[in-house]
Order: structure tokens, then sequence, then C-alpha cells
């Protein structure tokens, strides 16, 4: 892995001179633009600061970017992990999320070194498509205090929403009309001018304004310390070691997150540079990051596809993008803390109820309901649910689980076609080979021959019918199992019984294997086995059949 990240390095900067530079310096401020209200917003939402949420985007930004495995990808707070650290911190408070975000950080690591970063490949996206779905239901329930100035209780969002009912929902007017305003103008906001300054920042430099201004009584951000070592971080001696075994859970949720959204990024920004992630690599400096942010007070970090998107348009070269892009939100947080300290906490919940609608794959949510692809359609909708509900680990193992078992069931269907035969399709003019398959049956086997579908099997028996010669086509039978192979063996012992000579014809290799060893090739002989159905129709061969 080193020694491939050394060469990565060098063909990454080979060339590399001031016009480079400055395209990646460019990139990277325009970056924290984009950056600096996301991070506000995700801190938040996660249930920790605003600061907390400054601070991991820039000690990301500097440690994950310089040890990345694609010099395009942008790393920090998002969306979809906020969502499942706001039940975290309700219940193990902040050391227990930063012992969470330690010990995740040495899981990614785990899996950089045992090359673990393909197995996201094996996520179906319909699942993929309803967890992002879920958290981004999650997110939007988790901002309706903020959204509305109203107040409730609960670990979870869902608690939250349930404890209206007891506390009432009382909608502050002020508090509203700024979150709205946000939210109005990112959906109205020209995309020709975004590509500029994203409505994003704009929306919160008004609502901003507008607060100090006219000074309004609303929730802001709070004090923003001009420091990166946060009072509030990863302290040994505060930690509750009792809890760290239970806190292994949300560390592997934690993780397997930070793979999925890491790698799926990588895989689009690497389509659209023609530049491959390096998969192993960046689970390597994703572990290295969220090991370290817990020591600075951050909260865990991950690539950001937003924010991505944003350094290849902008002209991105090398991972210096990643790292001006930090440096440039460290600038605005020493410069801009007066100013940050009074941003509305409604005008970044504005930011975040956008930002959950667009999280949706609203394309390919619509391609599966509009095709109706059932499947596809239970995996998202279990997916969903039980990421709202449970939380992510469980929505990934029962929607892999539940994909599992509708791909089995797909794959074990077995279809027989049956078809007599018909010298004359051949052309043959041969009448001592027509009369013999004058009363012979082809089977045109496809799919494999499993205990589920042994049902099926033992059709032959009733579809012989008068027959006095069958001929098995088996080249679409890719395995064959035990159970399926004792039964096929008797199935076969029957009819040759009851006076039909059986012909075997086209067995794959690991069929033929099977044929040998369950016993079958000996029962039917040599003879009863054709590379083809052709071949055996055009072959003389004497009936076997017992009469």
């Amino acid at each position: 892995m080193g020694t491939a990240f050394l060469r990565q390095l060098q063909q990454e900067f080979k060339g590399y001179n001031g016009q480079k530079l400055a395209k990646d310096l460019m990139a990277g401020l325009t970056v924290a633009a984009v950056a600096l209200p996301l991070a506000l917003a995700f801190g938040v939402s996660a249930g920790a600061t605003a600061a907390c949420g400054l601070v991991t985007a820039i000690v990301a930004g500097l440690i994950i970017s310089a040890l990345t495995g694609g010099y395009y990808q942008i790393s920090g707070p998002t969306g979809a992990m906020a969502a499942i650290l706001g039940s975290l911190i309700a219940t193990y408070g902040m050391q227990g999320m930063f012992v969470a975000t330690f010990l995740a950080g040495a899981l990614l690591i785990l899996a950089a070194v045992l090359h673990l970063g393909n197995l996201t490949a094996f996520v179906p996206a319909p699942v993929i498509t309803g967890f992002t779905s879920g958290i981004a239901v999650i997110i939007a329930m988790g901002q309706i205090d903020n959204f509305f100035g109203t107040h409730s209780e609960g670990a979870s969002a869902i608690a939250k929403i349930i404890s209206y009912k007891d506390l009432g929902f009382h909608p502050d007017i002020a508090t509203t009309l700024i979150a709205l305003f946000v939210v109005l103008l990112m959906v109205f906001f020209p995309k020709k001018w975004n590509a500029v300054v994203p409505a994003s920042l704009i929306g919160i430099i008004i609502a901003t304004a507008a607060t100090m201004i006219l000074k309004l009584d609303v929730a802001t951000v709070g004090e923003i310390p001009k420091t990166l070592m946060l009072p509030d971080r990863l302290s040994p001696a505060q930690i509750d070691w009792n809890t760290v075994p239970a806190l292994l859970a949300p560390a592997f949720s934690i993780a397997v997150l930070n793979m999925l959204e890491s790698l799926l990024c990588g895989a689009s920004a690497g389509r659209a540079t023609g530049v491959k992630l390096n998969n192993d690599q960046e689970l390597f400096a994703q572990g290295v990051g969220n090991m370290v942010l817990p020591m600075f007070g951050g909260i865990p970090a991950t690539a950001a596809l937003a924010r991505t998107s944003v350094a290849v348009r902008s002209g991105a070269q090398t991972r210096l993008t990643g790292i001006f892009h930090a440096v440039g939100l460290l600038i605005m947080m020493f410069l801009l803390a007066p100013v940050i300290q009074n941003v509305p906490l409604a005008g970044l919940a504005g930011v975040l109820m956008v930002t959950a609608w667009r999280m949706n794959e609203w394309h390919a949510i619509k391609y599966m309901f509009s095709h109706r692809f059932k499947g596809a359609m239970a995996k998202f909708i279990v997916t969903m649910i039980c990421t709202i509900v449970f939380d992510l680990t469980v929505a990934i193992v029962v929607g892999v689980g539940l994909g599992l078992i509708l791909m089995v069931a797909r794959l074990s269907k077995l279809q027989i076609n049956y078809e007599r035969v018909d010298m004359s399709r051949i052309k043959n003019n041969d009448e001592a080979l027509s009369e013999r398959y004058r009363n012979a049956m082809v089977a045109y086997i496809t799919g494999p021959l499993i205990f589920a579908n042994i049902d099926t099997i033992e059709q032959l028996t009733e579809r012989v019918g008068t027959c006095d010669t069958l001929l098995l086509s088996m080249r679409g039978v890719p395995y064959i199992d035990i159970s399926a192979a004792q039964a096929l063996m008797d199935i076969l012992r029957s009819l040759h019984e009851n006076g039909v000579d059986i012909v075997l014809c086209g067995l794959p290799s690991s069929a033929m294997n099977m044929m040998h060893r369950s016993g079958i090739y000996d029962m039917v002989g040599e003879q009863g086995f054709y590379w083809s159905v052709e071949r055996a129709l055009l072959d003389l061969r004497p009936y076997t059949g017992k009469k």
C-alpha cells in the first residue's frame, strides 16, 4: 500500500507548476465557501456544536486530503454521518462519541490492511438508495426544533417527534421565517450563479445579517473558539471504560457508513476525472483522520460528494485542493468567529432541510417505481424504514439480507422447455435415424439443479408421456447440488425402468463432475452422454430402455 501511494503521489505531481498551483488554490477556496455553512450545519445536526463541525472540516481537510486515495476527494462532516450521531451523543455523551469515532478509525485502517474496499460492490444499489433516503428523513426530522423554534425531547428523531404530543408544538414566527427564507433562496437561486457563489452561503450571510441588525431573539450558533483544540475533546480521564464494549456497535456503524460514502464518492469522482480511486489508501486515510479527529474535539468525517463535485468542477489538480480548502476554513474561523457565532440555527436548519431533500436519489427512486421493479422497491422501502426506526447497521444487514434472499429466489428458478424431436430441423434424410428418434423428446433445462426446485425436476416423469427416448439438454445447468442429484438419479432410474431411453447432452464441467460423484454417470453409462443434442440425434444409438 505504501509503495502504491508513493507512485500515486509521483504521478499526481508530475509536471506540477505555478499554473496548477493557482488552480488548486482557487478550487480549494471555492470548496471552502461551500463547506463553511455545511460544516456548521452538520455539527449542529449531529447533536454537537457548530464549532465542532468546523474543526472537523479543517482537521479532516488537512489530514485525510494529504493521505487520500484520490486527489479529488474532499472530506469533512456529512449529513449522513451527522444523522447517526444524534442518538449516540444523547446516549453516551461527547466522550462516548469520541471513543466510537476513534474505534471506527481503527476499523477503517484494519479494512484497508485486509483489502476490504471492494466489499461495497456487494451492497445493492436500492439498499444504498434506501438508507440514503432514510438518513435524509432523520436529518429533516432532527431539524424541526431549529426550523420552527420549538422544543422536543428524546434520543432519536422519532422520539423527538412523539414528544410533541406531550410538550406541544408552538412555532416561533421569527425563527420560522428565517428558515423558510433560506430554503426558498436555495431552491430558487439560479444555478449559474450558484456555480460562482453557493446559495447556502448567501442565505446564511443574509440570515446572520438580519439577526444582528434587527436584534432578533432567535437561537444562534454561539461561541466559536479561535483554536483547533476544542475544550471538549477526547480525554482518557473522562472516558467511562465500562461503556466502551457497548460503543463497538456504533463504531462499526460509523466505519461502514464511512466506507460506503467515501468509496461511492470516489467511484463517482473517479469516473468524472478518469483517475480511479485507490480504495485501500482511501480507507487508510479515513481511518487515520477519524482516529485523530476526537483528539481535537471533532465528529466523524467522511468523503463528501457535494464538496468533491465542487472540487472537480473547479479544476482541482492535486490533493492540495483539499488542504487549501482546510486552510481557507481555518482563516475564516479565526477572522470571522465574531460573525459566525451569530449565525441563526434556523438558517442552518433551512440549509439542512434542502440538503436532506437533495440527498435523495430521486432519479433512481423514480426509475425503480415507474418501472415497477418489485424486488428493488422492496429493498429500498425496507432499508429506508430500518434506517429510520433502528440504525444504519441494522438497515444494511436487513437490506443486503433481503437482496440475497431475492437473488437466490430468482437464481434458483429452473426452467424446462419440452419439444418433440423433428429430424428435418437438423436437415437429416437418414430414414434409420428418423425411425430411431420418431418418438423422442428433448427437455431443455436452464438453471441450477438444487434442493429448492426438485418439484420442477420431478415434472420430467409426467411430461415424457409415451415417448421412448428422452434427451436432456443440460448446457444451461451451471450447478447441481446433492439433493437434486439424488432426485435426478431416482427419476432417471424410474424412467429407464418404464422403458424410456435416457440421453444427457451438453453438460458443463461442474455439472459433469457431479454426475460422476453422484453415480448418475455409472448408472446411465458412457454411451448416454453427448456433447450436444444434435450430435446425439446423428448417432444411431441402440435403444437401451427396458421394455
